[in-house]
This record gives C-alpha cells, structure tokens and sequence, in this order.
C-alpha cells in the first residue's frame, strides 16, 4: 500500500519524507492551493459581469466564495495530481490550526480523490509523534474549516468595502482591515495621549552612605509625615501632579537643597525590615508571548520570529542525516504540557540541577477562553536536547530562538525562587537652630537578596518597560535601627514625567491578546501589513502612528466607530472560535455582519448610509498664536502637509516630513513650517560650470538642495538635480560649496581594468556605495563617498558581496584553500560556534571530529560544493487502486 503525505511546505516535507521511509510520497502544497481573487485579472469570465464578482464573495447567494487558483499554484497541483495516480490514500498532515485544516480541505475540493482520505495532525515533528498521529487519524473538522472561511470573507467584505471610501476620502492605495485598523487605532490612540501629555519635572535628594566597606544610596523619600511626590503621583495620561494628591511636589532644585541646611548629625537608621517573598516562574511559550520574548531578548521581529519558529519546528538536519523537528508547533494560545514533556522536563532538572530544583510537574491554565487544550504551548521536542548540543548545526539566529524555548520550557517546571526585600530608612534630624516647622528628612533604599534561585538560575521573563523591570540586586551593610549613619555625600536629583511608551512591537501584540484581537496565527502579518501600508513606522524600535494613520482612524472613528472599536472586534473574534466548536451557524454570523439586525444596520446599510456625510478628514493642531487663523493637518496626493485657513481660498501650505511623529508636531513646529514655506526657497549661488542657479529648499522628505528651476507640473523637461541634506546638518550651516559637493554625486571615478565599465560612487538609501556594472558595495565607513578614488574602489569591489543587514566579517581567518569554480576565494574562518568554511556566499560547519589544522583544500572544496547541493528527494513509484469519485459543490 502506497501513501501520498500532504503538506504545507517542501522543508516539512523532506523531514516526513525521512520519518515515514519507504511506502510513503510526501508533497507540498505550498501553502493554499486555491483562495478568493485578488485581482480583476482573477475573475472568471462567467461570472465578471456580476455586481459582487470584485468581492469574490456572493453575499446574496449565502456567502458563496468564489475560488480561484492564484498565479504559479496550477504547478503545485499538477504536481499533486501526478503523486495521487500512484497512491492508495491521501493522508492530510497539514498544521493542526484553522489554517492548516482549510488548505487540507482546499486540498480535497480541488483534487477530487478516489481513494480514501485521512486526516492526521500532530504538535511536533518527530517520530514518535508522526507514527502516533498515523494510528489516529480523523475526517477534515469542518467546523474549523467553516471557521476560517468566515474569517476570510469577513476580511474581505470589510476590505474590499470599506477600502475605496479611504481612496476617495483621504488617499488613494490605502486600505481598511478588520483587525487592521483597530491594531493602527491603537497606535493613534497612544500618540494622541503623547501629544496631550505635560511633561513635569520634580527634584528629590539623593545620599550617598559608605558602611562597613559596602557603599550604598538612599533617596529622600518623607519631610515629617509629608511624603514627597514620585512619578507615581503624576497623572500618567497628562503628566500634571493628580489633583487629590497630598504629596509635597519639589519643583526646583533649591527647593529640595534647602532642606539640607536644616538638618543636623548624626542621622540615625530608624527601620530595618525584611520580608521574604517568592517568585513564580513564567508559563511556557504561546505564540504571542514568544514573540513578545524574542524581541524584548533578541529584537526579533514578529515576522522573523515566527519565520525562524517555523524552521525549527518543521524540521532541521541535527547530523547523520537525521532530519527532525526541534521545537512543537509554534502557533498556539495554551500553555499545556503533555504528559511525556512534564517527565522529560523533571528528568532533566534533576540531572542538571539537583532534587531541589524540582517540586513535581507543573500545570499552568491557559487564560484565553477560546484556546485548544489539546495543543501544547511551545516546547523542545526533547528536553534533553541542550542549545550547547547545536551550536553546529543551527544558524545564530534559530540557536537564539530554541535557546530561549528551551529555557523557558524547563524553568516553568522549576521551582519558585526565594528571595528576600530588604527595606532601610535614615532619618537626618532637624538642627536645633533650624526654622520653626522644620521637619526631618527620610531616606530610604531596598535591597533584594536571592535565598535561593530556584528557576532564576535557568530563566528570567524580560519586561516591555523600563519601570516594570525587576528591581535589581542591591547589596545593603547589616544595619540595625538606631545606629548613626551619617552621609558622605548629598545631591539633588531632577525627575521629568514622561509620556505614555509608543507600543513596540512586543507590547503591542500583547495589548492584541489581552483585548482578544487576532489570534496566533495572525499578529506577525498584523503588525507587518500596518508598516508597509503606510500606517507606522519604527523609530527606535517603537511603532508611530503616521499622520495618513491619524487620517483614517479619525475617518472610522466619526462614521463606523464599531469596526476600530475593540470589544467589537473582540466579540468578532470569540464568534469565529464558537463557529470553530459549532456553537454557531457561521452564516449566521455573516448574515449579522453584512446585512444587519434590526437593531444593527450591517456593514452594507452603514456605508450607504454613512458614505455622503464623509468630510475630507483634517487634523486640528489649534490655531496661529498671531493671526488666529486655524492650522490643520490633511494628507494629499503627495503626503501629509499643514495647511493655514484663510478666508476663501486664502490657505497657506507647507510640507511635513514624512517620518515625523505626530506627537512631535508642535504648534511652535507648525508656525516654523509653514513661514519656511511662504518665504519659498533660499538662494544659495549660481553653478560655477553652468551657471544654473542652486537653492536651499524643502519637501516631503525635509530640505534638499537643487540646481536650476523646477519645471512645472505635466511638463516634459527633465526634472533638475537633487540631493537631501546629510542627515545632523542644519539648514543654516547650508553654503554653496556644500550643496555643490553634495551634488556632485554620483560621479564616475573611470574605468574598471578587467571590464571595461564605468566605477561610480553614489550614496543611496543605505547610505554611500560603489556600483560597477551589476555589482554594487557599500562603501565602509572609514572611506570618504566625495573623495575615495578608483584604485580603492577597486579594492572594496573585489570583497565578496554581503546579505543587507549582514555586518563586515571580523572572524579570524584560521587557513586559505584558493579560489573555487566561481573565481570565489574559500577561507576557514574561526566563528562564533567553531570553525567553518565560507567562499562568501555559502557557509559550511565543518563535520564533527576534524581537525581543522588537517583540514585539506580538496576537503574543503567538496565540504562548500556539498552545501550549495538542493537536498535530494526519493520519489517512490506505486500502484492506483480504482474508486468512486467524490463531487464537490465548491467550484
């Protein structure tokens, strides 16, 4: 009996391929082999002069979706079609999610099997989970599959309906989403509250103490029974002191130094108190707090998080040929442990730790109501498999991420840490000759002291901020009360209230969890479908809100506040999860969303509805503190800009960079701007070769300097030349030879020796590089772009090119072995993990036991060749069995 094995992609199958052996093919799928048009160019010609055919979505004949296959899929099928001729059953062993369970379903309508079919999940790729999964195999869910349907043509009605109101409303190329939107929303939300916020800032006294050898500082903390004001007595929304606040707020530095000279010696410690507490360690990984944990720990991406989660998890080449998958499958909300992880996870404490790192298996409860117990949170598929065992073998990028899923696995079955907080206070008495009423000052200080470490020696869950990290070790002398101890130093410290933290990357998907938005699966493309559409962009790791964001959220705000509401798009959310356990009839929901209650007129009557009322969205910043006139923020055509309201068509306009947050747009700003922008441009000289006059001016992207006019709009003149400002340069340390050197790029530097092409320098959007032909390389930064010649650019040229992002090699080169077939040179390198081959394109780890030093060139040769070898694939050839064929409603 021959079986054909359906999966999503070519590496999980090629790490099925070696579990199953022989009697088994295993083909990809390659993701979904048929989905909703998403283009005119898509749709049928049966059916392209229907109203609904640019929805892909029937609404008036049940929903009907209308299926395509996508561009490059017919291949993939064909592919499929060819393996099931020879195959006896198709078994479906596709992710055990929604998704996974739709492309098995998918799958199944398009190739109309006529043997049996079988469904099989697993939660890791080994194989003892793969031949478990074979002896359990079930029918395609098709709850989960109806679930994911009405996922996809929710998505799509509120896209495809509510995108072309932005186009014609705010911009065009913009675009709505379900979660989307209220993911940006949030974003806005937060800069609107930066923008509110009133930084203050408050003084406090600073002691440092010296005590039996152990130096140690303690912070003016009461003055009598008046406790001084913290960042905590601050509105954290506004910034301003809270207004029921009893707290003395120190607003000068002289206001808290002149507390010093009332004081007298010696001071005394008046309480010493200790209290012992625990710590529980954190539950394993779902997928959220794994991202969250990657890029607080690694400054992962979501995206590349879960791009390098599926790497591990779908298999990897451990040595010996033996392919397998390293952690359990990485899109979950539980943090169950299965029965065999638990006892692996305690055998390898003991082992590693001792009996007392251990206090027995440990259970955690999964919060979210609509999480599958019977998947496992993220894990090691083998406990005992330390990161140390695959430093060899794993990239540094998939050895960080299962280092980090390993300690995290195996300290949530350790046991509590117990630590000890130890808090001391220093009263400074008033001086006898003191003004009436003066009071004596407290400082305080606290020390945490680890009794025992427990899961702290495997593991420490990071933080999202600053304020909420863990208070660090602080070694405090053995004081008791009423010993003198007297400061050998006082000092005034200022404090500035800060605004509201900018949701990163981390926070803001665990903001996503915690209002049930989204689901595992989805917060990677969430988070990046937001960034390339224009809505936010990074800023020291931060996501801002762009002004087009502000735009569209004020758009849906005013005329479908429900669709950017949260608890909205959470009852959303928990709707598909009970159409995922047939709890509801998934029609039904999208019945409710589309056409309406009556007491909900439905996305349709909304937009017709709310379609005329739509005012071209304007962002208010206040008004012009001289003329009084209004100054608004509007997106056009070519992006954000201000404009100043006049009577009639008196309006004066200035562009706004492109990256400035809006938080930052002060009316002060806006003034600047747009007085920049009535003066026009600034002339700097005349061209000392042409003689075209040069100007200092500003656009979208901040100043930039020009040579000769700017033709107008529709004309056929060539545009002139331009080149922005370097980036620190102040716009009045502009002069004529600057902006002439600044022009002067590119140049050509000649000839290359060998090719005959021209060498030119440039700078780019990554900064100064050399392009000869098709090879380009950034130039490194100890060469000057406006003065390196051509015998140095030769030189760094010849370098073998690097991936972007890649930093310049600082690996000691151990040996040579001359060039390869391509002319590349190959070195043995002492990195990170050991010594490896690399010609600069291809790396390889050398097999474990050589000895480098014996290491021979023709060794190393086949070592590279062998590595830019695609893996070989064993296709088995099988009989067909006859049967009856299925028919399928779904074209």
């Amino acid at each position: 009996m021959s079986s054909l094995v359906v999966v999503e992609s070519p590496a999980k199958a090629q790490t099925l391929e070696r579990i199953l052996g022989s009697g088994y093919s295993v083909e990809a799928s390659y993701g979904h082999i048929r989905d909703l048009p998403e283009g005119a160019d898509q749709i049928p010609a049966s059916v392209k002069g229907e109203a609904w055919a640019r929805l892909g979505v029937n609404p008036d004949d049940d929903f009907e979706p209308l299926y395509v296959i996508p561009k490059g899929k017919g291949q993939h099928i064909k592919k499929l079609r060819a393996a099931l001729k020879n195959a006896d059953e198709l078994l479906l062993a596709t992710d055990e999610d929604r998704e996974g369970e739709s492309i098995s379903w998918h799958v199944v309508e398009v190739l109309k099997p006529d043997i049996p079919v079988r469904r099989i999940v697993f939660h890791e790729i080994t194989d003892e989970a793969i031949h478990r999964a074979l002896e359990e195999p079930r029918d395609i869910d098709q709850n989960l599959v109806r679930a994911q349907e009405s996922r996809r043509i929710i998505d799509r009605l509120f896209g495809y309906e509510l995108s072309p109101l932005l186009w014609k409303k705010v911009k065009s190329g913009l675009s709505a989403g379900r979660v989307q939107s209220v993911a940006v929303r949030l974003c806005v939300l937060r800069e609107r509250e930066r923008r509110a916020f009133v930084r203050s800032v408050y003084w406090d006294l600073e002691a440092a103490f010296e005590e039996e050898g152990t130096q140690f500082t303690a912070r003016l903390v009461r003055l009598g029974e008046a406790k001084l004001a913290t960042g905590k007595n601050f509105d954290p929304d506004t910034g301003e002191l809270k207004g029921r606040s009893k707290a003395l707020w120190l607003e000068t530095e002289g206001e808290a130094t002149d507390f010093v000279d009332t004081w007298s010696r010696p001071w005394k410690v008046t309480s010493v108190e200790t209290k012992p507490f625990k710590r529980r360690p954190a539950p394993p990984f779902t997928t959220s707090s794994l991202q969250q944990e990657a890029y607080r720990k690694l400054g992962f991406s979501a995206r590349h998080t879960m791009s390098v989660a599926q790497r591990l998890y779908q298999g990897v080449d451990i040595g010996h040929g033996e392919r397998t998958g390293l952690i359990t499958y990485m899109r979950t909300d539980s943090v169950h442990l299965s029965r065999k992880a638990l006892a692996d996870a305690q055998q390898e404490i003991r082992s590693r730790f001792g009996d007392a790192y251990t206090d027995g298996p440990r259970q955690y409860k999964t919060k979210s109501k609509g999480a599958q117990e019977a998947h496992e949170a993220i894990r090691p598929t083998e406990m005992h498999r330390h990161p140390d065992d695959l430093k060899r073998v794993l990239r540094s990028d998939e050895l960080a991420l299962y280092d980090l899923v390993w300690k995290r696995a195996l300290a949530s079955q350790m046991s509590e840490a117990r630590l000890e907080r130890t808090t001391i206070e220093i009263t400074a008495p008033p001086a006898e000759n003191a003004p009436d009423g003066a009071a004596e000052g407290v400082f305080s200080t606290s020390g945490t002291t680890v009794k025992f470490p427990g899961f702290l020696r495997v593991y420490e869950e990071g933080s999202d901020e600053p304020r909420g990290r863990r208070e660090r070790d602080v070694i405090l002398p053995a004081l008791e009360e009423g010993r003198s101890c007297d400061p050998v130093a006082i000092e005034a410290k200022s404090h500035e209230t800060s605004p509201p933290a900018r949701y990163t990357e981390a926070s803001l998907v665990k903001k996503l969890e915690a209002e049930g938005i989204g689901r595992p699966s989805t917060y990677a493309s969430i988070i990046d479908t937001i960034q390339d559409r224009g809505y936010v962009f990074k800023q020291s790791g931060s996501l801002v809100p762009t002004f087009t964001a502000h735009a569209v959220t004020q758009l849906l705000e005013s005329h479908f506040p429900d669709y950017v509401d949260t608890e909205f798009t959470a009852r959303m959310e928990q709707e598909l999860d009970d159409i995922a356990t047939g709890e509801l009839a998934w029609k039904e929901q999208l019945e409710r969303f589309y056409f309406g209650t009556p007491d909900d007129p439905g996305l349709e009557k909304q937009i017709e509805r709310e379609e005329p009322r739509i005012e071209y969205p304007a962002m208010v910043l206040g008004r012009h503190p001289e003329t009084e006139r209004e100054i608004v923020v509007r997106i056009g055509r070519y992006g954000p800009y201000l404009q100043m309201l006049g009577d009639g068509d008196d309006k004066t306009t200035a562009s706004l960079p492109e990256e400035m947050p809006p938080a930052e747009l002060t009316m002060e700003k806006a003034v600047e701007l747009l007085d920049r922008a009535e003066r026009g441009s600034k002339l700097l000289g005349n061209h000392p070769e042409s003689g075209e006059e040069i100007y200092l001016m500003h656009g979208r992207y901040g100043p930039y300097v020009q040579v000769g006019e700017t033709p107008e709009r529709g004309s056929k003149q060539p545009k002139p030349k331009r080149a922005s400002l370097p980036k620190g340069t102040a716009e009045d340390d502009v002069t004529l030879e600057k902006a002439l050197l600044w022009l002067s790029l590119p140049r050509t530097l000649g000839e290359h020796p060998e090719s005959g092409e021209e060498v030119v320098a440039a700078t780019g959007r990554y900064g100064p590089f050399l392009r000869c032909g098709k090879e380009t390389r950034s130039l490194p930064a100890e060469d000057d772009i406006y003065t390196v010649g051509l015998e140095r650019a030769l030189e760094v040229l010849a370098q073998p090119k690097r991936r972007r992002g890649q930093r310049a090699s600082s690996r000691t080169v151990m040996k040579e072995f001359g060039e390869d077939g391509d002319g590349n040179t190959v070195q043995l390198l002492d990195g990170r993990y050991g010594p490896y081959l690399t010609n600069g394109e291809l790396n390889a780890s050398l097999p474990k036991g050589t000895d480098p030093k014996k290491l021979t060139a023709e060794e190393a040769h086949r070592l590279l060749s062998e590595r830019g070898k695609p893996p070989k694939r064993r296709r088995k050839r099988t009989k067909r069995s006859g049967g009856k064929k299925k028919r399928s409603k779904t074209s």
